[in-house]
């Protein structure tokens, strides 16, 4: 039973495809979309089938409290084709295409990473919806039709577990021209509480 408050894509929106944001800070740059190592070689085969330059840098890695760099990677990211770090790589902005909603159409949608899947929930505790989704600020919080949403996520925390000692996340270096002065690149340990 459709709820009057499903969640589904404002008319005209790709926003969730074009902005990306410091994470989690502005000294890290700007962030891609999470793809697992499983998804690594499916993105990279899909861009190379569509004549499409990606750049994937990693985003989480693992490795034991001697270690001082990773010695495992948990995650990857694709980053924004454009230099300030926005804009998948996959979506079709040059065409006339459009998707039923009317916003730019996904090359890949069908094999989107899992991450794409979870939109617009975010990974937090407790779960929370992305304030920056447009339906969110123009519908509020959906009340429904968010299941293959919230599967994807739990994929996604269970590929994300781990027994190592020091968890490591990569500054990518990527971010807005007024911002350069800040923006680091390289992996940095995370404190586990």
């Amino acid at each position: 039973m459709k709820s009057s408050n499903d969640f589904s894509c404002i008319s005209e929106c790709s926003q969730c495809c074009i902005e990306r944001e410091y994470y989690p800070s502005k000294k890290f740059g700007k962030i891609g979309v999470l793809i697992l190592p499983r998804e690594k070689n499916k993105i990279e085969s899909l861009a190379k089938e569509h004549g499409i330059k990606i750049t994937v840098l990693p985003r989480i890695g693992i490795s034991d409290s001697k270690s001082n760099e990773p010695t495992g990677i948990l995650a990857f990211q694709l980053m924004g084709k454009d230099a300030n770090g926005n804009t998948c790589p996959f979506l079709d902005t040059e065409s006339d295409s459009r998707s039923p909603h009317g916003g730019f159409t996904c090359k890949i949608y069908e094999n989107r990473p899992l991450a794409c899947r979870t939109y617009p929930l975010i990974e937090s505790t407790p779960l929370t919806i992305d304030s920056k989704c447009k339906f969110c600020q123009e519908c509020g919080q959906p009340d429904g039709n968010l299941q293959s949403e919230l599967e994807s996520l739990i994929q996604i925390k269970s590929s994300m577990n781990t027994e190592s000692e020091k968890i490591w996340r990569y500054a990518t270096g990527i971010g807005e021209v007024d911002d350069s002065d800040y923006i680091t690149n390289g992996w940095f340990a995370e404190a586990i509480d």
